[in-house]
């Protein structure tokens, strides 16, 4: 079986490694200027939570930066076979969360040349992710098209928290450069601190795995936002792909639009289909996290709903603390030659099934 990681963490030890890849202000900023954290942190605005344990894996311990390789290669790659990993970095989309938006893509540039010049090469099996701020929707789009023409860079990325739902004519130029690149456009769970800060339902949360089960939240927002803002229509071949958010809240929420939909859709006459239909051709989800009821039936059912077998893409996750290995995850076996790799291949057109690694 073919298998494609769509959410493969690749980390550093200090970030420091991306002071080659800047230069004039930003540099001077980026080498003086205040983090929060230790020397060597990257600078973004935290969230108001903090997780009790930490967010990796306790038996994964880099000492420096070629460990972080290693170790995933060892315990991840090699270990579950698997064939392609799309690399989505960790704290580079917490850009979102600085309030100057410049200095925001400032960092989102040194990130991507480091990940292009110290990652990709590192692994066949490696495909990687421009990182953009999108609350700089022009620089993102600058961005886009500086890069977005490697052979192995596959998709656009951004945090799910945003100071505004991603169907918003703001980020218009983003999706523009996406459709000209020919890329997906992914939206990753993180982003929560800094200006993107807003209450999470009816006002902020105090523990962390309340909120860790709350953030779906802003996924359904953006989800609702892409459809009805017309984004779709647009950009009838733009792909969405939602990361980390749960999945079982889709059916529910496309129920309810649905049903709104038909009953006031005058509010957007540019709409042509129902929003379960923008959803099942526009939009893909990751199975990191899959929910796990005690009753696996209802999984099935969730899943059978929202066309799960063709809309759900397999991600580890690796390697946080809630990370997903291929064996764990409870589909329907007959759906698992999709999701493990073929609705991945269908979305990222530069992966071709004969780059199998050995």
């Amino acid at each position: 079986m073919f298998i494609v990681d769509c959410d493969c963490h690749n980390y550093w030890c200090d970030a420091r490694v991306l002071e080659p890849y800047m230069d004039g202000l930003f540099k001077d900023m980026f080498v003086r200027g205040e983090r929060t954290g230790p020397p060597g942190a990257f600078p973004h605005a935290h969230r108001p939570w903090f997780h009790p344990e930490g967010f990796a894996r306790k038996d994964i311990n880099p000492v420096n930066e070629d460990d972080n390789y290693l170790i995933m290669k060892e315990k991840h790659l090699d270990l579950h076979n698997i064939d392609i990993a799309i690399l989505t970095g960790d704290e580079p989309i917490e850009v979102s969360t600085l309030a100057n938006p410049y200095y925001a893509s400032a960092l989102c540039k040194a990130y991507n040349d480091y990940m292009i010049d110290y990652w990709i090469p590192k692994d066949p099996r490696f495909y990687g992710s421009i990182v953009v701020a999108p609350h700089d929707p022009i620089g993102a789009a600058e961005e886009i098209r500086r890069v977005g023409g490697h052979e192995r860079v596959i998709q656009v990325l951004v945090s799910h928290g945003a100071s505004r739902p991603y169907g918003d004519p703001f980020y218009h130029p983003i999706y523009e450069a996406c459709h000209e690149m020919n890329l997906p456009f992914a939206l990753h769970l993180g982003g929560q601190g800094g200006v993107n800060a807003n209450p999470i339902g009816a006002g902020p949360t105090t523990f962390f795995w309340e909120t860790h089960a709350l953030l779906p939240q802003s996924a359904m927002t953006h989800m609702a936002s892409l459809i009805a803002q017309g984004v779709f229509e647009k950009w009838n071949d733009l792909k969405v792909v939602i990361i980390e958010c749960g999945v079982a809240w889709v059916p529910s929420v496309l129920w309810r639009l649905d049903a709104n939909y038909k009953a006031l859709r005058k509010e957007t006459p540019w709409l042509k289909q129902l929003p379960s239909e923008y959803f099942k051709s526009n939009i893909r989800m990751s199975t990191q996290p899959l929910e796990q009821p005690a009753d696996v039936r209802h999984l099935w059912a969730t899943l059978e709903a929202m066309d799960g077998k063709n809309t759900l893409m397999f991600a580890s996750d690796y390697p946080h603390w809630d990370y997903d290995a291929v064996n764990k995850i409870n589909i329907p076996d007959d759906w698992k030659e999709n999701i493990y790799g073929n609705n991945a291949l269908e979305v990222y057109k530069k992966i071709k099934r004969q780059e199998k690694a050995a």
